[in-house]
């Protein structure tokens, strides 16, 4: 970690999350000085139940709130921000579109503006996703693809991504933004997602669900990689203004089904189970994969982990997680 973090007030909304709880704990090594943004009370989150609440200044509110987000940035004198903030979940967002677009859209316009406001923020980071691109013909996308997202899931991640560049182009807001694959990592407490269900489905003696037909394609990253990008593109905007509005994937470029993720993970945990494919899923792009050589060429940018070392430092989280949930 280079010092560039020590004593620098830092913002980070969604820290109750998987990627923000990674990202917390780098900056916190750091040495940062850290305020995060809460909006739920997650007691099981690594937030919580990891004890970073106690290392860090916790705001109680909603990223929508721009009022509150331009005292925070104001009366803690913010200098870096990094939004993460958001509804990650697809089939969430197909259930509750609204719910989706609020806290993704409007809450990605009002912390850009409560930053546009403010004159001590120098450099923010803002979480886009491989999603924005939505299913385009062309693959692997690569930083040029159009966002094009035709899902309600997508086309919030498409259109918080295009605020982003408008407000670097049209304000000079120095933001830059991430696209990255599907995360899975220890911390991560949505169930529906296929790495913590399908270990939870193995643990209990269960068959693990797949709610697709398990064909479909994407581009699996470990959440410390994905903690680790958030935190170099901060520190190379903060020395390169040219990176204002710039887009950057991070992948390990891999393509895999979701039926061989499984299958992996069952081998690693020496299961003899086989998948139950139900084949329910809609509304879901088929085939994602990004490519990732922007990063590789103007950050210096590589990630750690393949695949089965992100899985091998994955499963045993799970299994002391939930032995310790099933003692209390």
């Amino acid at each position: 970690m280079s010092d560039f973090w020590q004593d620098r007030p830092t913002l980070v909304t969604g820290g109750t999350g998987l990627v923000g709880g990674w990202v917390l704990r780098r900056l916190l090594r750091a040495q940062a000085d850290v305020v995060c943004l809460v909006r739920d009370w997650v007691p099981e989150s690594e937030f919580i139940r990891g004890g970073l609440i106690q290392q860090v200044k916790s705001v109680r509110g909603d990223v929508c709130d721009q009022a509150l987000l331009e005292r925070i940035l104001g009366e803690f004198e913010i200098d870096t921000v990094i939004h993460l903030a958001a509804q990650t979940l697809v089939p969430v967002a197909n259930r509750n579109p609204v719910a989706t677009f609020e806290s993704n859209i409007a809450g990605t316009w009002a912390l850009l503006e409560a930053c546009r406001r403010s004159p001590k923020v120098k450099q923010i980071v803002l979480a886009s996703s491989d999603k924005a691109y939505g299913d385009a013909e062309k693959l692997p996308y690569d930083e040029s693809t159009p966002l094009c997202g035709r899902h309600p899931y997508d086309v919030s991640k498409s259109c918080a991504d295009l605020i982003a560049q408008s407000y670097a182009i049209t304000y000079g807001l120095p933001v830059a933004i991430t696209r990255c694959g599907n995360f899975y990592g220890p911390g991560d407490l949505n169930w529906n997602r296929i790495v913590p269900g399908t270990i939870r489905s193995v643990l209990r003696g269960e068959r693990p669900v797949i709610r697709s037909d398990g064909l479909h394609i994407r581009d699996y990253f470990y959440v410390d990689d994905g903690a680790a990008a958030y935190l170099l593109l901060a520190e190379k905007l903060a020395s390169n203004p040219a990176l204002r509005g710039e887009a950057f994937n991070f992948s390990n470029e891999i393509q895999v089904t979701v039926l061989e993720l499984v299958q992996r993970i069952l081998d690693l945990m020496g299961s003899p189970l086989t998948p139950n494919v139900r084949n329910e899923a809609n509304n879901e792009i088929r085939h994602q994969f990004l490519n990732a050589a922007k990063a590789r060429e103007q950050l210096a940018w590589r990630p750690q982990f393949t695949l089965d070392e992100g899985l091998r430092r994955t499963i045993p989280w799970y299994s002391s997680f939930l032995a310790m949930r099933k003692a209390a």
